[in-house]
């Protein structure tokens, strides 16, 4: 996957829906993922996430009473290396506001960028086509990655 390659030694803002593919093994963005995350743990580049992440990914497995689920969720968030999952703070949600009010984006997405941004990535890997890139920040959506 040479799209990997433009990542090398670089810092990965990263959305919910890669992270979901991965745990909950999606067909049709498994092997993409899988290639991701295995380049993540060998340190090929690191990855950053926002806090919102966790909020996002745990509905489905709190709604299921899936306990493993959950857990597996916050294993990856919280204690895996080359990952590092940022809080919210003022300066992330004064970048989100802008960002919103800019390109009228949704709050959660508004925020994932932000912190994108603040955590140094030069790429935002996602599955919504409808993320701008930015000055500094290339978006990579996964469906166009595998077509």
């Amino acid at each position: 996957m040479e799209w990997l390659a433009q990542l090398q030694g670089q810092i990965v803002g990263l959305d919910t829906a890669p992270l979901i593919y991965l745990i909950e093994e999606n067909p049709n963005y498994l092997e993409v993922t899988n290639a991701f995350f295995e380049a993540m743990f060998r340190g090929e580049f690191t990855v950053v996430t926002s806090v919102i992440t966790i909020s996002e990914v745990l509905v489905y497995p709190l709604r299921q009473r899936n306990i493993e689920l959950a857990q597996q969720y916050r294993d990856i968030l919280f204690n895996s290396q080359g990952l590092t999952t940022i809080e919210v703070v003022p300066d992330i949600a004064e970048t989100a506001a802008q960002l919103r009010a800019d390109y009228n984006l949704r709050t959660p997405d508004a925020i994932q960028i932000a912190t994108a941004i603040r955590g140094g990535a030069s790429f935002f890997l996602t599955n919504d086509a409808r993320l701008p890139s930015l000055p500094g920040l290339s978006v990579l959506v996964l469906a166009q990655l595998i077509a």
